[in-house]
């Protein structure tokens, strides 16, 4: 028994000692690479059709404050398309559907989408969802997200270039200084996106969609499978 133990101890050290290292290659890359600081490019008049997907389950809460902001996302109408991707099995679904029917009256081509079951569960919802979207480019959130309303504006101009696949935005609190534990989660986010991110961008290393917050070249999503 006690051999397990020091297996089990000497292994957990290691993983901590791996994890160090990986920080500090992160650090000296921090300092070794310049600043991501790429200018934006001007937004095109012709600009694509962008599909903005909601893939929701269970969020009464926020699934009203969550609609009401996409639809204050500064672009043509005529070249935005919503899709709210219910999988939910409470009282969510009710009020989703009535708000997709009050923006459709104010002329917005918004969408209710329901599948038959849970298959994949949230990617499974994307999926089902970009079977039958029409737009050009994926920008996705997740149903706690307040997306502002320059979102598409600050992203979708990056897309002249034909390498870029997505543009990854970084987050914000809305309940940072509510707790101790809001604090330390904002922190270790705020790590993530200004140090990690940051570092696999500019040193050209593998670089991680965080499921939210991103638009996508709708291609680039086919072309990896689906």
């Amino acid at each position: 028994m006690h051999h397990l133990i020091l297996v089990l101890y000497i292994i957990s050290l290691s993983v901590l000692f791996l994890f160090g290292i990986h920080g500090l290659f992160l650090l000296y890359h921090y300092k070794k690479k310049p600043k991501n600081k790429v200018a934006k490019p001007p937004l095109s008049i012709a600009l694509p059709l962008v599909t903005i997907q909601l893939p929701i389950y269970n969020e009464p809460n926020v699934i009203e404050r969550l609609i009401r902001s996409t639809c204050k996302i500064r672009y043509p109408i005529d070249k935005l398309e919503i899709q709210i991707l219910d999988d939910s099995t409470d009282e969510t679904s009710s009020i989703a559907i009535k708000l997709v029917n009050e923006y459709k009256h104010k002329g917005f081509n918004i969408n209710y989408i329901r599948r038959p079951n849970r298959i994949g569960f949230k990617a499974g919802a994307l999926r089902e969802g970009l079977s039958v979207c029409g737009g050009e480019f994926i920008a996705i959130f997740d149903a706690d997200f307040v997306p502002s309303e320059n979102f598409l504006e600050e992203t979708i101009s990056f897309f002249v270039d034909a390498k870029i696949g997505l543009v990854q935005t970084r987050w914000s609190h809305l309940n940072e200084n509510h707790s101790i534990l809001t604090k330390v989660q904002a922190f270790v986010l705020d790590t993530h996106f200004c140090l990690e991110q940051q570092v696999r961008y500019s040193a050209g290393f593998f670089f991680g969609f965080n499921g939210t917050a991103g638009i996508w070249r709708k291609q680039a999503i086919l072309d990896a499978g689906n």
